[in-house]
């Protein structure tokens, strides 16, 4: 057996002792007084905290409005009552030992158990900022643990134990406790990135000298360098050496740029979208059957919401390559057109002004902008017309205010005369045809 077996061997050898001794010295009279004082405060923390003040917190919440967030918080605040009440008793009981004997022993287990405890609370506190699940609860558990082993006195040999747990391959050696370090560096690093990237991301949106496709530009760039900054800063702190995978990359990279063919098109394409402006956070476009508005504009796709509420996911790519539709591109003014006919013995004239003073009654109709109505033709039943008028909101949709206009026309026009004519057909029977002299026959027998 070589000289790391044999090391590892005595440190766990010497970590088993420890645990022994400390759990023959429960048994003490001392020890066993502290463990049911623990036993008495949990129990006290449960009624107080688990119980009392979580009811008290859920009823101040209900009578408050309050934000998804903030009821993430009250509710992460009500998970930790019985925790954090024990840590207040356990060390109030720690004091009031402390006052009543000057002896260490006396108080050893309470001060402890108050310690971790208060240790655990913290963490989990902490590791709320991580919004992976998994990673999180990877990252508390190894920090409960190495806190815990910290105030037992063990963490250096828990720490050899783990380095000497090892892969090796040539001259690299990957240990259990470099991918312990770096999956916790590197989370810490990450979470650190994603709130610095958060709160400059919204001095940036509300910042009102930047255009808004610039805006998002800025962002997803400040979000690139502060996350891969973050990856290569908490992998270089553990000691990974990361210029032996710039070859790997690269053959890698290779291999991926035939794959993934469209994401690559798509990122690019999202690049030049923020670019060149030709579409923004909040513009109203249409891009074959869909119509809606912007919501975000992402590394690969579009989100745009339509007015019933769902949300598209459009590659970016067809944004470049298709025709698409921006209504509110250089200004938010959108000319509408509806076409409507009158019968022929209706003055056109009046029809025109009774027409342009309906669409103008409607409240989305802009009253600055010039509404006109012409005639475009002479149809079988009617004269057409087309009306003309502007919107600037076209968020909030545009089949709404087109039949909100054509009401107002029925309205208008009932009121002053004006028929909208539609199709109507005559049947003339000729003499000595079949219906003519099945419906003769049928009168007969009728008057009969």
């Amino acid at each position: 057996m070589d000289l790391i077996d044999a090391e590892t061997l005595h440190r766990l050898g010497f970590i088993w002792t420890q645990v022994l001794i400390f759990i023959s010295d429960l048994v003490l009279p001392s020890r066993l007084i502290q463990i049911a004082i623990l036993i008495v405060l949990w129990i006290v923390a449960h009624g107080l905290g688990g119980v009392w003040l979580s009811r008290k917190l859920d009823a101040w919440a209900r009578k408050r409005q309050l934000s998804a967030a903030q009821l993430r918080h009250v509710i992460s605040l009500r998970q930790r009552l019985r925790g954090l009440v024990f840590v207040v008793l356990a060390w109030g009981a720690t004091w009031v030992l402390a006052e009543m004997s000057p002896f260490t022993s006396r108080r050893f287990i309470v001060e402890f158990v108050a310690t971790v405890a208060t240790a655990w609370i913290v963490i989990g506190l902490v590791v709320r900022l991580i919004r992976n699940p998994l990673m999180r609860r990877m990252v508390s558990w190894a920090l409960w643990i190495g806190a815990t082993l910290h105030y037992l006195g063990v963490l250096d040999d828990a720490s050899q134990i783990l380095d000497s747990i090892a892969v090796e391959f040539g001259s690299f050696r990957l240990s259990a406790l470099a991918v312990t370090k770096a999956v916790i560096v590197t989370t810490a690093m990450l979470t650190v990135a994603r709130v610095v990237a958060g709160q400059a991301s919204s001095s940036i949106r509300h910042n009102d000298e930047i255009s808004p496709s610039m805006k998002e530009l800025i962002i997803k760039v400040l979000q690139v360098v502060l996350f891969g900054l973050a990856m290569y800063v908490g992998l270089k702190s553990v000691g990974f050496d990361l210029t032996g995978l710039a070859v790997l990359s690269g053959a890698i990279g290779v291999g991926l740029g035939f794959g993934l063919q469209k994401v690559v098109s798509n990122l690019v394409s999202g690049v030049i979208i923020l670019l060149d402006k030709s579409i923004k956070p909040g513009d109203v476009i249409s891009l074959g059957d869909t119509f809606g508005w912007i919501n975000s504009l992402g590394a690969r796709y579009v989100s745009v919401v339509t007015r019933d509420g769902k949300e598209y996911l459009i590659p970016n790519e067809d944004l470049i390559t298709g025709q698409v539709v921006n209504w509110s591109h250089s200004d938010e003014y959108v000319r509408i057109d509806l076409f409507f006919g009158t019968a022929y013995s209706d003055d056109p004239h009046v029809v025109r002004d009774l027409a342009v003073k309906a669409a103008q009654s409607v409240e989305r109709v802009l009253k600055d902008r010039k509404t006109v109505c012409h005639i475009v033709g002479f149809g079988d039943s009617s004269v057409d017309y087309i009306l003309r008028f502007w919107i600037t909101d076209p968020v909030e949709g545009l089949t709404n205010v087109r039949g909100g206009v054509y009401l107002a026309l029925w309205d208008t026009f009932k009121a002053n005369g004006i028929s909208i004519p539609f199709p109507q057909r005559e049947v003339t029977m000729l003499g000595g045809s079949q219906l003519a002299v099945h419906d003769s026959k049928e009168k007969t027998v009728s008057e009969s």
